[in-house]
């Protein structure tokens, strides 16, 4: 099998180098390597290499740049997806590609399941749902996994910035208010990788919409005690953490207050179990 990779510099992708190795020849493709904001850069680079899958990790990820720079995000996360599809339709191969969990509204107040409709609050997560829109209208065999609150141990992300901040502050105020499953995006990638030696999703009624997050539940405040709890680096340095509410902490792009993601569909039909975030946690920083 061919598989294409976009996003091999991401935290997904990253990962995704490694787990797809073994399932066949790999081409892999960074923003240094294809442009997703030009649409004929794109269409050129798959019908010259003729994949038989993509696997779409890049996106545009700043969520309060996003309220900015609109037009960027909606081009990288909105247009490039349902580009992709098209292509993949014209050479038959099918399509992986990653959406949020900032897609829904919060107001739920209880894990979001795939039948449940979006109402993103950010341009950011309405650029990603264009995306997932753009990718169903075209009618390929397709898995849009949707994730949050991704970390990993390279590039920037939540857990790396509290490292960080451990050594450099004496107390840091923490929203506690917000909650999600903080994911390890190794397990994401290995999930996927699992997902596509089995094929399962080129069966009718096995592709679409799939949530892929860790199981449980925390807030940004319970991340960062789980963190300093675990890892040796801050233990020595520990900074007073405080619980503050979203309104103490502005930023540009709102927030949904509650966007745990209900992963029971994703084990019913593609025996796909993610541990919980906690784990995922100490296996990552083990």
């Amino acid at each position: 099998m061919h598989i294409l990779l976009l996003g091999k510099t991401g935290q997904i992708g990253w990962e995704l180098q490694r787990t797809l190795a073994p399932l066949g020849k790999i081409t892999d493709l960074g923003r240094s390597d294809l442009d997703l904001t030009d649409q004929w850069a794109i269409r050129s680079s798959v019908r010259s290499l003729k994949p038989d899958l993509i696997v779409n990790a890049a996106a545009y990820t700043s969520v309060d740049e996003a309220e900015k720079e609109e037009d960027l995000a909606m081009a990288i996360n909105g247009i490039a997806p349902g580009i992709l599809a098209e292509e993949s339709a014209l050479i038959k191969a099918a399509l992986v590609h990653y959406s949020t969990d900032y897609v829904f509204d919060g107001k739920k107040g209880e894990p979001y399941t795939e039948q449940d409709k979006p109402n993103p609050l950010s341009i950011y997560g309405k650029t990603k749902l264009a995306g997932e829109e753009a990718i169903r209208q075209i009618g390929i065999p397709h898995l849009i996994l949707r994730t949050g609150w991704i970390y990993g141990l390279r590039g920037k992300n939540f857990l790396l910035t509290m490292k960080r901040l451990a050594s450099e502050r004496d107390e840091l105020a923490i929203v506690n208010d917000q909650y999600g499953a903080p994911t390890w995006c190794r397990q994401v990638a290995e999930s996927t990788a699992l997902l596509i030696a089995r094929e399962p999703f080129k069966k009718t009624g096995m592709d679409g919409i799939f949530h892929l997050t860790a199981a449980g539940e925390t807030t940004w405040f319970g991340f960062v005690e789980a963190i300093f709890k675990q890892n040796n680096q801050v233990k020595s340095c520990k900074p007073a953490i405080r619980p503050i509410e979203t309104k103490d902490y502005p930023t540009l792009a709102p927030r949904p207050s509650y966007s745990v993601l209900d992963n029971s569909r994703i084990s019913k039909y593609h025996s796909i179990a993610m541990p919980g975030w906690n784990k995922q946690l100490e296996l990552a920083l083990g």
